[in-house]
């Protein structure tokens, strides 16, 4: 990305920089003195993380954060050999929460059924030493639950705020990180303030969890699976940081190419693998099936908020979504009319070339949208560099669309269904309308620099 705060050659020349550079993860550096330097885990620990592969671009992304991604990892690799080790003193419990856009990835890479593919990476998982696994839908449904919520609220809102509408979606972190650092007043206070899936899960298991199993949070490693790298800048974020126990919602997170290297260095696929159940954060035997929300292959934020305005506003109930394709596959709209009036339309805007086609109509004024589901990745969470990238590091047309064939054929799951969920409203939040829910599930946005200039970004 080429941006206005700083010139095309000095731009040009960080991206190469950037993209001949890589992250090796090693736990000498760590300052833990007592760990063999032929440990498994330092092997284990040597997978690169190309820092071209993050959608934030170089002037977005400081040193600083750089440091505390690769420190992210190092300390998983250290907890995992303190632990082996049975130092009570730097014990902590290995939590690791896997994205439902993950799975797919290994399904198609190993030709074996999505349910397989959880189990096996559960058994591998706690072969290294993890204590708890599981699955991140739950979380999603509350992300979605809480997005439909505040969408309706705004648009009854419209006419008194400026700001209420459109709304754009707040699940993918290369946007969010855009919005911040080079959109500022003109689109922040347009997101949903609903936390992403990811950051929801932390609040989970760094306090409902931690609470059921009598654990002070800072003695949980949360690590999460995800084939996004953006989601590792996402976990740094301020407002996913405990003031109190001084320690972030989410500690680390790898994405499913990264998972694989690791198989890779331990010689070995994840059909090698010997199946182990996955947990229940309700002490239930582990639920392997695992099903997916309606729409496409990113939770589907559009689809289900489409679905619960259309119902809760205008009494009209949307049994089947049609795309009308405009600019390209990655911008599309849905319409609802009532007496021949269009009363809601809603977009789906995915790269940055269309992102930055949308913010120009925002500026202008001429934006008919109401809600607008925002990915930084063309095709959506699928197609994260985290796992649709061939070895020369482009989009793997074949994969991708194997894996959204297969993440298309799981069964619906409704957020509104979920009885654990609405056990969590009460028995965790104290209430649908409580406090703690605006505390525990939302968050703030925060302009990390002056707004750019302009907004004509070269893609």
């Amino acid at each position: 990305m080429k941006c206005d705060q700083c010139t095309k050659n000095e731009c040009s020349k960080k991206r190469k920089n950037y993209e001949n550079e890589s992250l090796i993860i090693d736990t000498k550096s760590s300052g833990t003195n007592d760990i063999d330097e032929e440990s498994e885990f330092h092997k284990l620990a040597n997978a690169k993380i190309f820092l071209s592969d993050c959608l934030a671009c170089e002037n977005c992304v400081t040193s600083t954060e750089s440091l505390r991604i690769a420190q992210q990892c190092q300390e998983f690799f250290t907890v995992l050999d303190l632990n082996q080790r049975c130092d009570e003193s730097k014990h902590k419990v290995l939590v690791v929460s896997i994205s439902p856009q993950s799975v797919p990835y290994f399904a198609v890479k190993h030709c074996i059924s999505i349910n397989d593919v959880i189990q096996r990476l559960s058994g591998f998982l706690k072969n290294l030493g993890v204590h708890y696994v599981f699955n991140m839908a739950l979380a999603a449904d509350f992300s979605l639950l809480e997005s439909q919520r505040e969408f309706v609220q705004r648009f009854y809102q419209r006419s008194q705020n400026q700001h209420a509408l459109p709304m754009f979606a707040s699940a993918c972190p290369g946007w969010i990180r855009y919005a911040e650092k080079a959109l500022g007043s003109l689109v922040l206070p347009h997101i949903c303030t609903a936390k992403s899936p990811q950051q929801v899960m932390g609040s989970l298991i760094k306090d409902y969890f931690a609470k059921k199993q009598h654990l002070p949070p800072e003695k949980i490693f949360h690590l999460v699976i995800t084939p996004c790298y953006d989601k590792k800048l996402e976990a740094l974020g301020e407002d996913f940081y405990n003031i109190v126990y001084k320690i972030q919602d989410v500690d680390c997170v790898l994405t499913s190419g990264e998972i694989a290297q690791m198989m890779d260095q331990k010689g070995f696929q994840i059909t090698d693998v010997e199946p182990a159940p996955p947990d229940n954060l309700f002490e239930q035997i582990g639920d392997v099936d695992i099903g997916r929300h309606d729409g496409r292959g990113s939770d589907g934020f559009l689809e289900n908020i489409f679905k619960y305005a259309a119902k809760e506003i205008f009494g009209i109930e949307v049994k089947e979504i049609i795309y009308k394709t405009l600019r390209n596959k990655d911008f599309q709209e849905v319409t609802l009319e009532k007496d021949g009036e269009i009363v809601l339309q809603f977009a789906a805007t995915y790269g940055f070339r269309n992102i930055q086609n949308m913010v120009h109509k925002l500026k202008k004024g001429k934006f008919p949208y109401h809600f607008i589901e925002v990915l930084a990745c063309p095709g959506g969470c699928l197609n994260g560099k985290g796992q649709a990238m061939t070895e020369d590091r482009k989009m793997d047309k074949d994969l991708l669309h194997q894996m959204e064939d297969m993440y298309s054929a799981l069964p619906i799951c409704m957020p509104e269904a979920n009885l654990h969920v609405q056990m969590l409203y009460q028995e965790w939040l104290e209430g649908r309308n409580s406090t703690k829910v605006h505390k525990v599930l939302h968050r703030q946005y925060h302009v990390l620099s002056e707004a750019l200039t302009g907004v004509d970004i070269k893609w």
